[in-house]
């Protein structure tokens, strides 16, 4: 029996909430989607001198509990509904199917329009973009001048945590600030959409070059974009959250691409100046120059020709970027901001929960507490980045992506601070590099539904003068999105399927 009459046989034996067709998945996650919008309205972040502020519909939503409430429930339902959509399109579509692509690219259309409307959400770094932008064009280095050097910058919506810091960015990233500033002048409405259009860009590129990585891999490009562009942790952050990482992942997926289908001196050359490009969004994209620098190289490449295109990848890379800052000014500034976020950590980051805990047991020794919480952190970092030195030395290369991926995924998950976007960094590369069906998709989505569970009770933007708190609000969406998750895994007859691997319909890998 072929593999497609298989597929049939066991469809045949599914019932039919899972045989039903894709259109009502797309609407009802579009539905997900305008809740999201909605809900942005009344809990998005908006800067104090906001001019949306002013409107009798965002007044209406904004300064009275039950409303506040109303929005916080509605985006927590809007979240948890794009997820469980999510995983039921899983269920409806044939990932060898010409239709697969059809229905998949509605999703991601569909899902994506709504969420390019509302006001940031989960995270309010748009607006430190806003204000370091101000601080550049003011003619500050912004390196040296924290956002608190230009006046009101707590009323533009920026966090107080960036008044004295630099901006952990590089110089391409830097002057697009500024650019969007002098577009939007004192607006940070209009600054906020404008870095959107800038994180669309990013997802652009994903978008062009994902299929494009998964198609070298083997991997069905569809499914690749359903894993990655549908999914609801890449739409929340990268689209209505509007971080720049999305610009920094989309450089990088395009000079992997490059480099990797054109394995000349002109792919590496590419590859490594895209490269460069992201690394000047965000520094942290200099570890896959090492695996650039493999892939010009060639294949069966010897370890002499190996250290010699490294040390050539090197060289291209720091010319460009000292070009880069000799036409800003700041030169290689950017360098001394990369500790702008040491010393954070999270409960839920391994190394994080490690260093508390060691900072717990120190403490009631009489021993330094802070001292040894500092240390595992900076261990836990220093095996990351050792970690993704080895992968660069060790393995075959036909699987140099795939160790990049893992080489990235290890400086993430051994950082004490894993913000949820760090996770999205690394969907686009394990969907072009295959996700198998065993326990590689039970995590995937176990992580999805975690991390959106997260997002939703994580940061909002609460009047501070109503009766119901920070702390509340935060509860009461908690609240929501737990019962939800726990709906989707245990109660739904549809998506609990997805939960059980014995149970999970073959398409869905």
């Amino acid at each position: 029996m072929s593999h497609s009459a298989m597929l049939r046989k066991r469809r045949n034996r599914e019932p039919r909430f899972v045989q039903r067709s894709p259109l009502r998945t797309v609407i009802m996650g579009t539905i997900g989607s305008l809740l999201l919008m909605f809900g942005s309205f009344g809990i998005g972040w908006l800067a104090p001198i906001s001019s949306l502020r002013l409107h009798p519909w965002i007044i209406s939503l904004r300064y009275t509990d039950g409303a506040v409430v109303m929005c916080i429930i509605v985006t927590s339902i809007g979240a948890m509904a794009l997820t469980r959509e999510w995983m039921r399109l899983s269920q409806k579509v044939d990932w060898a199917s010409k239709s697969a692509k059809k229905w998949v690219t509605a999703a991601i259309i569909s899902w994506s329009v709504p969420l390019m409307a509302a006001i940031p959400l989960f995270s309010r770094d748009v607006y430190s973009y806003f204000a370091q932008g101000r601080v550049y064009q003011s003619g500050l280095n912004p390196y040296e001048s924290g956002v608190s050097s230009v006046n009101n910058f707590l009323q533009n919506g920026a966090d107080q945590l960036w008044s004295q810091s630099p901006p952990p960015y590089g110089p391409v990233f830097l002057w697009i600030e500024g650019v969007v500033v002098g577009i939007a002048g004192d607006s940070p409405d209009v600054g906020f959409y404008l870095f959107r259009f800038v994180a669309l860009l990013g997802v652009g590129l994903i978008a062009y070059f994902l299929p494009k990585l998964a198609r070298l891999h083997g991997v069905n490009p569809t499914r690749a974009c359903w894993l990655c562009l549908a999914n609801p942790m890449f739409l929340v952050h990268f689209v209505v959250s509007a971080h720049n990482d999305a610009l920094m992942i989309g450089l990088m997926m395009a000079a992997v691409y490059v480099a990797a289908r054109w394995r000349t001196t002109a792919g590496g050359l590419g590859g490594i100046t895209l490269t460069t490009l992201a690394v000047a969004v965000k520094p942290i994209a200099l570890l896959i120059l090492p695996f650039i620098g493999l892939l010009w190289a060639g294949r069966g490449a010897s370890w002499p020709r190996r250290f010699l295109f490294w040390f050539l990848t090197a060289g291209v890379a720091l010319l460009e970027l000292w070009l880069m800052g000799l036409a800003n000014g700041f030169g290689f500034d950017w360098v001394g901001a990369l500790t702008t976020t040491g010393g954070v950590w999270i409960w839920y980051a391994p190394v994080g929960l490690a260093g508390f805990l060691m900072r717990l047991w120190g403490d009631s020794l009489g021993l330094p507490g802070g001292d040894l919480q500092s240390l595992v952190q900076k261990v836990g970092q220093m095996a990351g980045v050792l970690g993704a030195a080895v992968l660069a030395f060790l393995g075959r290369d036909e699987k140099l992506i795939r160790r990049l991926t893992i080489a990235l995924t290890l400086v993430v998950i051994l950082n004490p601070m894993i913000q949820a976007w760090y996770v999205v960094w690394l969907i686009p590369f394990f969907a072009a590099t295959g996700i198998r069906s065993d326990w590689h998709v039970d995590f995937f989505l176990l992580t999805t539904l975690f991390f959106m569970m997260w997002a939703v009770s994580d940061q909002l933007d609460v009047f501070p003068y109503l009766s119901l708190d920070i702390n509340m609000g935060r509860l009461v969406a908690a609240v929501v999105a737990l019962l939800y998750g726990l709906y989707i895994m245990f109660i739904d007859p549809s998506t609990r399927r997805v939960f059980r691997r014995s149970r999970r319909i073959g398409t869905i890998v």
